[in-house]
């Protein structure tokens, strides 16, 4: 893989740049829509490429393990053929997952011993059996396996999760360098930041990380109940030790103004799944502020979704149409719903890059993050 920076913006942390991987060139920033178990919910691959204009999007090692099973994608030929998309793919390890399990996981110095949702069953993650995984997904990015340590943990907490992170990269890294892809085009291997909300711990944790020259570095932990001013805060601190030459990817987060915010602070690369979550409960984001279709004022309302936006759902469905899909509980408004707030977060971060590349990014995320948190 390779990173071009192409250029910074006066008054700002924003970048502009180029990846470069076996899969197709991705323009920086850039959003990466959620395709969890192999599929962007409820969005054909023609959509991503041809409306929403993805360029990169997201796997879930934890998901994709427990089905459809590694060995029905190592006998495809890789996530990429199993699924029909030939761009590029980034999988995370599973490590927010295991998190989020709770009560039916258990962490050990050795990795993590969960129950499955789905039926139960008991399993193991190791930092060398999930970069074994996601090699044999065959991501172009694969993620390391970290604690996802919770926004109201304590310093102490904080400080032993980060400590037992740091051991699992170590022997992640380790297992990446011993092994090869297989599908004959390279992997690229980002390790994660953690550290809670406490500035020296992310100071440590990107110093940490910094050491290994990996083709990128990711912030994880981040948008999972801490404030958002610390948020920010911990982004500006870990950016000021990070390398400049190489991408950032903040993992999980977030809103619109989130993104701008976190561009403004040098974050090059997002994920969420909120557009799709949102989309198909009637939430979408648009260019003048946050509309809730199911509202009755929307009723009558035959003008597009936004007016502004350059998504053919835009020119070809009314407000008052999608209200109507989504009252009479028809499939089609949740995929209406995604497939917008998908095209819209791309031209977000699109039109971001422009800014950026034209000087003038400063001033249109000022009036733009005042707009996006407006509820019209």
């Amino acid at each position: 893989m390779k990173f071009t920076l192409q250029s910074n913006t006066p008054l700002s942390k924003a970048r502009a740049g180029r990846i470069e991987t076996d899969h197709g060139s991705i323009e920086t920033p850039i959003f990466m829509p959620v395709g969890t178990i192999g599929s962007v919910k409820g969005v054909l691959s023609k959509d991503l490429k041809e409306d929403i204009k993805a360029q990169i999007i997201l796997g879930n090692t934890y998901h994709l393990y427990l089905r459809p099973g590694i060995d029905i994608i190592e006998q495809a030929g890789g996530l990429h053929r199993f699924i029909g998309w030939d761009k590029p793919i980034l999988t995370d390890s599973g490590g927010f997952q295991v998190f989020s399990l709770g009560d039916i996981r258990k962490l050990t110095e050795e990795g993590a011993k969960f129950q499955s949702h789905i039926d139960g069953s008991r399993h193991l993650f190791t930092p060398e059996n999930v970069i074994d995984t996601q090699r044999t997904i065959g991501a172009d990015i694969i993620m390391a396996f970290d604690e996802c340590t919770p926004g109201d943990a304590d310093y102490s907490y904080a400080k032993k999760s980060l400590e037992l992170t740091q051991r699992w990269l170590e022997r992640c890294i380790t297992r990446f360098n011993e092994t090869e892809p297989k599908y004959g085009y390279s992997q690229s291997f980002f390790p994660i930041v953690q550290g809670c909300v406490y500035p020296e711990l992310r100071k440590i944790a990107a110093e940490h990380v910094a050491t290994f020259n990996s083709d990128g570095y990711a912030i994880g932990g981040l948008s999972v109940g801490e404030k958002e001013a610390d948020m920010y805060e911990m982004i500006e601190v870990v950016n000021e030790v990070l390398p400049e030459d190489k991408p950032r990817y903040l993992m999980g987060v977030g809103t619109p103004v989130n993104i701008l915010q976190a561009i403004d602070r040098g974050i090059d690369m997002f994920d969420c799944v909120m557009p799709t979550r949102n989309g198909r409960n009637g939430m979408l984001f648009t260019q003048k502020g946050i509309i809730n279709i199911k509202n009755n004022k929307w009723r009558d309302d035959l003008s597009p979704i936004d007016p502004d936006g350059t998504s053919y759902v835009d020119h070809h469905y009314s407000k008052a149409y999608l209200r109507h899909l989504f009252n009479a509980k028809e499939m089609l408004a949740a995929q209406i719903g995604s497939i917008h707030n998908l095209a819209f977060y791309l031209w977000l971060v699109g039109e971001a890059r422009k800014q950026i590349l034209a000087g003038t990014f400063k001033e249109w995320k000022e009036v733009m993050v005042k707009q996006l948190a407006h509820r019209l």
